[in-house]
């Protein structure tokens, strides 16, 4: 991290967060009924914060994405409309990861291939282009970086830390050493260190262990991590050892981080899959951290543990027992977008 060029941490303030409307040519076709509901919640809960960018596939779906929120009554002063083409709706993987520079900022547009090739990209692969010219943004540097990464592997603490899983990063650059991982996104991120860690995964999970399902950065000093105690569930084994990792982790200064333990949700099974319910894809915004919600009995005591992490924010749980079933929650749908890079 250089004095000019910083990465900043999701907690600090936003202009607006981005999202992209689900409609009949994206994978949620089957079920476009029931997740509109939930996008409609998550625009609700964004709007009374921030405002929302929504990016839609031509006016039609504008349209009809307008008249579903004025129906529910959503601010539509704080919400404004795109167009862009895009294959699938997870933007914290496909949007753009800012970094401050000189008063200004740079758009960091990695290769997304689709998770390492299970899905067809080369829509999403163009949308941080797509927006620019669009001028969602003010006139910022757009640095385009051969490498794949996608904004759901990596957590930063706004201060030099970067956090990641060796699953995930290895999988995209099986070639790639971890000492060489670190030095380039380390330099492309801004960043002074990556701390990796090498347990922890969620059945169901498209990504290969990306860390915003499993641990996030609650401010500089403390982390929130999903926990499994249910010693005869699948994940038990891999989250207990995921939690003595970060307890063994330090901060910059030596000191261990706080952390906070989410709880562990009942299994969600689609026909008989498991689906990936992670408290941990939580999204910080101006003055609140969204909770996705599963109607779980879990829900009020990982409401609980935020509101311990983060007490100068209001916890607001926001459905999402539908995303899912696509194998992603709220923080995968999203992103954030630091203050002032919003175009007026």
């Amino acid at each position: 991290m250089t004095d000019s060029v910083r990465f900043p941490a999701e907690w600090e303030p936003q202009s607006a967060v981005l999202i992209a409307w689900p409609h009949a040519g994206t994978d949620w076709a089957e079920r476009l009924a029931e997740v509109e509901e939930t996008y409609i919640a998550l625009v609700t809960a964004i709007s009374r914060f921030e405002p929302v960018i929504v990016c839609v596939a031509d006016d039609d779906l504008q349209i009809y994405a307008e008249a579903r929120l004025r129906s529910a009554r959503v601010d539509m002063a704080r919400v404004r409309f795109v167009i862009a083409a895009y294959n699938d709706t997870w933007l914290r993987d496909s949007g753009p990861i800012t970094l401050r520079q000189d008063g200004g900022f740079r758009l960091l547009d990695f290769r997304f291939t689709g998770w390492g090739g299970k899905f067809e990209a080369s829509l999403d692969d163009q949308l941080v282009t797509s927006l620019d010219a669009a001028q969602v943004f003010v006139p910022s540097q757009v640095q385009t970086v051969d490498f794949a990464l996608e904004g759901g592997a990596i957590e930063t603490d706004g201060a030099g830390t970067l956090l990641t899983t060796w699953k995930c990063l290895h999988e995209r650059h099986p070639q790639r050493t971890r000492e060489s991982l670190s030095t380039d996104m380390a330099a492309w991120l801004s960043q002074e260190r990556v701390l990796w860690l090498d347990h922890g995964y969620l059945e169901g999970d498209d990504t290969d262990a990306h860390i915003d399902t499993l641990a996030r950065f609650a401010g500089p000093d403390a982390i929130v991590y999903q926990g499994c105690d249910v010693a005869t569930d699948s994940h038990y084994t891999e989250l207990q050892a995921m939690g003595a990792e970060l307890a063994a982790l330090r901060k910059a200064d030596g000191q261990p981080y706080r952390l906070f333990v989410l709880p562990w949700a009942e299994p969600i099974l689609d026909h008989g899959r498991r689906l990936a319910a992670s408290y941990a894809n939580f999204l910080i915004v101006n003055g609140a951290v969204l909770m996705p919600a599963y109607g779980d009995k879990a829900d009020a005591a990982a409401q609980a543990v935020l509101a311990e992490a983060f007490p100068q924010h209001e916890i607001v749980p926001v459905p999402c027992r539908a995303l899912i079933w696509q194998n992603g929650s709220l923080h995968c749908l999203t992103m954030q977008l630091p203050a002032g890079l919003l175009a007026a």
